[in-house]
């Protein structure tokens, strides 16, 4: 599709949830965060599959709308029909122009190339399971697996100073999301000198979730958040700024 609107990328987020976990949603909106602004998001599954508490929590949570596909007959898929359909009526439509389909199936392999030859661009989010078909069909294939999610948890605690005449504050733990490595080494990948402007990765994680506050992980800012990270090197640019880059590896003697 050669009549792309100029600007800021559409991105549609269509997960096929009968293939995955639904944890895997939060990571791929973290992934499509930095490619333009996401205008779709849609689930499709069976009703025992989005039935389950675990996807209709994500689904709630992420607000992403649940597209239900009835098995018809046995042994029928019917929800990958629907997701591919969905995508094409929203490419013709100039809906999206940027696609993220959230699956490990390599039945999507045809999907992705039908899109990319009209165009667009795909980005596969799946599990280490995903076969090499469905991976080279893609753009860009980002792996997901469980320990991704993981928070770690810093051993300090904040210390909070006390109102006079007040009751006890409790002192807020310390916390460092994955995420934000995940997010320096997305944003500084590319880079020439590997590393990411802090302004830059702050306007990136609230994109990804709006909700995002370093306060939340007992931070007094991202600046203060960044610097507990042993897989991040903080360094201070000529004019001021800060940049972000992710620790070089130690080789093991």
């Amino acid at each position: 599709m050669n009549d792309r609107p100029a600007g800021e990328a559409r991105v549609a987020v269509l997960a096929d949830c009968d293939n995955v976990a639904p944890e895997i949603l939060e990571h791929a909106l973290r992934v499509v965060a930095q490619f333009g602004r996401v205008v779709l998001r849609r689930g499709y599954g069976t009703p025992a599959k989005l039935a389950e508490k675990g996807w209709q929590e994500a689904l709630v949570r992420l607000a992403f709308t649940p597209c239900l596909q009835y098995t018809y007959v046995k042994g029928k898929n019917t929800s990958d029909i629907a997701l591919a359909l969905d995508a094409l009526e929203a490419l013709f439509d100039h809906r999206a122009d940027t696609f993220c389909v959230v699956t490990s199936d390599s039945d999507f392999s045809y999907l992705c190339r039908k899109l990319r030859e009209r165009g667009a661009t795909v980005y596969i989010v799946g599990e280490p399971k995903t076969p090499d078909a469905l991976r080279n069909a893609s753009d860009q294939f980002f792996e997901w697996s469980r320990q991704d999610a993981v928070v770690e948890s810093a051993n300090d605690t904040v210390k909070v100073d006390m109102p006079p005449k007040a009751e006890p504050v409790k002192p807020v733990p310390k916390r460092r999301p994955r995420s934000v490595v995940e997010a320096v080494a997305l944003l500084a990948g590319d880079a020439p000198e590997g590393k990411v402007n802090l302004a830059a990765l702050g306007s990136y994680l609230r994109r990804a979730d709006p909700a995002f506050s370093p306060k939340t992980y007992g931070h007094s800012g991202l600046l203060d958040m960044v610097k507990t990270y042993d897989l991040l090197v903080v360094g201070q640019e000529d004019g001021g700024g800060w940049s972000v880059a992710l620790a070089p590896k130690t080789e093991e003697a």
